[in-house]
C-alpha cells in the first residue's frame, strides 16, 4: 500500500490513522503514537508513581492497540478511551502485583528542567510536583484515576466513564472525593509547595 504524507496524515482521526495502519501504512502508526503515547505515559507515571513502569506499560498498551486494529470497528470506541482504558487495567495489575510483593518503594517521577527558571524557582516547582504525585499516591485507586485523568489529562466525564468502565456520576463522586481527599492530604504541606515565603 502506498504511503500517504505526514501533513495529511495529521489531519485525520484517530480511527482512520488505526485503519490506515491496519491496512500496512507505517506513517499512519507514527502519527497515531505521536498523538496517544504522551498522555498515555503521563497517566501510567502518574497512576504508578514510577516512570520506568509507566512506560513498559505505554508500550505494552501500544502494542495492544496495533494487535487489535485489523479488527478495529470504527465508530463502536474511540483509540484514545480504547487505549486510556488499557492502560488504566495494566496500572491497576501492576499495583496489584506491586501490593502482593509487598513492594513500597516508590521513586519520585524526575520531571525535566526549565532552563528559563532561576534554580530556586525549579527547586520549589520540583518540591510542589513531588508532594502533588505523593498526594495521588495516597488516595484510593480509583480516585487517583478519576483525578488523574479529569484534572491532568484533561478528559471529560464521559470520556473517563468509558476508561474506568462506570457510570458519569460515579466518575463525578470519585473525582470530587479525591479532590477532597488531596486538599486534606496537601493541606499541611505548604512548605512544600513553597507557599510559607509567599503572602
Amino acid at each position: 500500500m502506498m504511503q500517504m504524507a505526514h501533513d495529511t496524515l495529521a489531519e485525520l482521526g484517530d480511527d482512520a490513522l488505526l485503519a490506515l495502519y491496519a491496512n500496512g501504512d507505517g506513517t499512519a502508526a507514527r502519527v497515531l503514537m505521536g498523538r496517544l503515547l504522551p498522555s498515555v505515559l503521563r497517566y501510567a507515571a502518574r497512576i504508578l508513581g514510577d516512570h520506568a513502569e509507566a512506560e513498559d506499560v505505554a508500550q505494552e498498551a501500544m502494542l495492544r492497540l496495533w494487535q487489535v486494529a485489523r479488527n478495529w470497528r470504527q465508530g463502536e470506541a474511540q483509540p484514545k478511551t480504547w487505549i486510556y482504558r488499557v492502560t488504566a487495567n495494566l496500572c491497576v495489575d501492576r499495583l496489584r502485583a506491586r501490593r502482593r510483593r509487598a513492594a513500597s518503594n516508590i521513586d519520585d517521577i524526575p520531571e525535566p528542567e526549565d532552563p528559563k527558571h532561576t534554580v530556586v524557582v525549579q527547586m520549589i516547582e520540583k518540591d510542589r510536583l513531588r508532594a502533588l504525585d505523593g498526594a495521588l499516591l495516597q488516595l484510593p485507586e480509583r480516585q487517583r484515576q478519576a483525578v488523574v485523568l479529569r484534572h491532568i489529562e484533561g478528559l471529560s466525564n464521559p470520556e473517563i466513564a468509558t476508561i474506568l468502565d462506570i457510570g458519569i456520576e460515579a466518575v463525578e463522586s470519585l473525582t470530587a472525593r479525591g479532590k477532597r481527599n488531596l486538599q486534606t492530604i496537601l493541606s499541611g504541606q505548604k512548605h512544600a509547595f513553597g507557599y510559607d515565603h509567599e503572602d
